[in-house]
């Protein structure tokens, strides 16, 4: 089975009574507690025949319920599709989350999404999962109206890491303390940056070190400043690289930029949309008092990225 998105309810089939598995969630960051729920649903569609069905939303509810703490992303819309996949096979269900969907009771959403379109048997969620105004559809009272409604519900334990449950939360606090190596142990994949290539000021060519610059979502939660090793998916192939986080000394009224400089790639991919993984910190962003220095440490940086990425270090390669 293959994995299928549809955005909206008006474009999902409605199915028979009782024929799906679901669940349902934000899932920022598609993490390893993210991937033991999507376990479950594969493990049971496999048993019971019942069609497997993953409900999420678009934008982050945030954005609606409380836009005054709407967290970073560690996975936009984009690179959730070429996540997803990795781990999960059957319909993904976007919901656009509005102000609708954000006044809707849960015993309302059960009802219209979960029961009249999905035709869910069994629902799988994790244990902090809510749903519905107010946050009422807690997993107790999903049980209440699974009871109601003729479906099962399983409540799924947090994967404990470290002796703290994997969430979220917890990974963007890693991530913005710049303990990055731990983020993507939490992820348990590797760390996506999409975007599309524009132009930047081209010195990175003028030097010998032509970069993608990456036009990326500015609700994206960005590693901390610094060089990287990392892979650029280019048409589905991936590429070996090092990559720039950070602001550029040479031209800082251009704010934060994301560059990358593929070692075996060398074509126009302006306008194209790239996705790059970056998989080693190297070293932090420094101010160079010329361009004679940065290309010396920019010869450093290339011999340590090339020893990690020859040596297969970089295991957390999307999984494609």
């Amino acid at each position: 089975m293959n994995t299928t998105f549809i955005h909206g309810l008006e474009g999902f089939p409605v199915a028979k009574p009782g024929s799906a598995v679901a669940t349902i969630g934000t899932f920022d960051g598609i993490h390893r507690g993210h991937q033991e729920i999507f376990d479950r649903v594969k493990g049971h569609a496999r048993e019971s025949g019942l069609d497997p069905v993953l409900i999420t939303f678009h934008p982050h509810p945030r954005t609606v319920v409380s836009p005054d703490r709407v967290p970073m992303l560690l996975t936009t819309i984009e690179e959730k599709k070429n996540f997803v996949p990795c781990f999960f096979d059957g319909i993904v269900l976007v919901l656009d989350f509005n102000r609708a969907l954000m006044n809707m009771s849960a015993e309302e959403f059960v009802r219209t999404v979960l029961v009249d379109t999905v035709g869910v048997k069994k629902l799988i969620v994790g244990y902090d999962h809510t749903l519905g105004k107010n946050r009422e559809g807690t997993p107790e009272h999903l049980e209440s109206l699974g009871g109601d409604h003729g479906f099962e519900v399983e409540v799924v334990s947090p994967v404990i890491d470290g002796g703290e449950p994997i969430s979220s939360s917890r990974i963007r606090k890693r991530m913005t303390a710049g303990d990055f190596s731990t983020s993507l142990d939490l992820l348990g994949h590797a760390y996506a940056i999409c975007g599309t290539v524009e132009r930047g000021i081209g010195l990175g060519r003028k030097i010998g070190y032509p970069t993608a610059n990456v036009r990326y979502n500015n609700r994206k939660l960005l590693p901390p400043q610094g060089v990287y090793s990392c892979y650029v998916q280019v048409n589905q192939v991936n590429h070996p690289g090092m990559m720039f986080i950070g602001q550029n000394h040479f031209n800082p009224e251009t704010g934060i930029t994301v560059e990358a400089n593929i070692f075996d790639l060398n074509e126009d991919l302006y306008d194209q949309e790239i996705m790059v993984y970056p998989t080693h910190f190297i070293r932090y962003n420094q101010k160079y008092e010329n361009v004679d220095l940065l290309i010396e440490q920019l010869e450093l940086d290339k011999k340590e990225v090339i020893r990690l990425l020859n040596k297969g270090e970089a295991d957390h390669v999307n999984r494609h």
